[in-house]
């Protein structure tokens, strides 16, 4: 993970090279732990905002900023243990473990992973579930397959290189899923969701 990615003035993550924006989810709440700064006791933090899915990262951004927190940023490759939760007295979530990103000049002993949680406050989740799943399960595949060398190190950036466009041509569309799909990559301009997939009320295909 990486605390406060770049951001556009309109929210949106400023992409890396390569990477394709897949999907934005609104209506989610986020909670994380081991946040410098959080105010709170081990670092919990909870708050509502967007999030964001590449074929690179799942970034949250949140509504409004708590404390120095305004974006959490989690490379797939970095992401393990994921699990889809569906609670009977509470809302559906996505919970799961992420590496921290560690610059060059430090020890990686000197952080922790970090456990999250998405929780789907508003409309369904039949579009964003299948999307993360396949993706990451997509990239995990195409990174085993290029690093069959022997390679210590894991480049999250190296997910770029998987292919997505198959993919989202066959995405299932759940009308009840606020999610919206990016047929073309958004701009940094405030017209950001004119550029975006309206899910079809008939549930259908992309």
């Amino acid at each position: 993970m990486a605390l406060n990615p770049q951001l556009f003035p309109n929210g949106m993550p400023v992409p890396f090279v390569n990477e394709m924006f897949v999907l934005a989810r609104d209506g989610v709440e986020f909670e994380v732990d081991k946040i410098p700064a959080s105010g709170n006791h081990g670092g919990h933090l909870k708050t509502k905002g967007i999030v964001y899915l590449s074929n690179i990262r799942m970034v949250f951004v949140a509504k409004s900023s708590v404390g120095h927190f305004t974006a959490f940023d989690m490379p797939l490759l970095y992401i393990h243990g994921e699990k889809f939760n569906q609670p009977i007295f509470h809302c559906n979530n996505l919970s799961g473990h992420v590496e921290p990103v560690v610059p060059n000049d430090e020890h990686r002993a000197l952080y922790s992973t970090h456990s999250f949680k998405i929780l789907f406050k508003e409309g369904g989740c039949g579009t964003f579930i299948p999307l993360f799943f396949n993706l990451i399960t997509s990239v995990r595949q195409y990174n085993q397959h290029a690093n069959m060398q022997t390679q210590t190190y894991v480049d999250p950036l190296q997910a770029s290189q998987t292919p997505v466009d198959e993919m989202m041509r066959h995405a299932y569309v759940d009308p009840n899923d606020p999610t919206k799909l990016f047929l073309q990559q958004p701009t940094s301009d405030s017209q950001l969701m004119r550029r975006t997939y309206q899910p079809q009320t008939d549930g259908g295909h992309v």
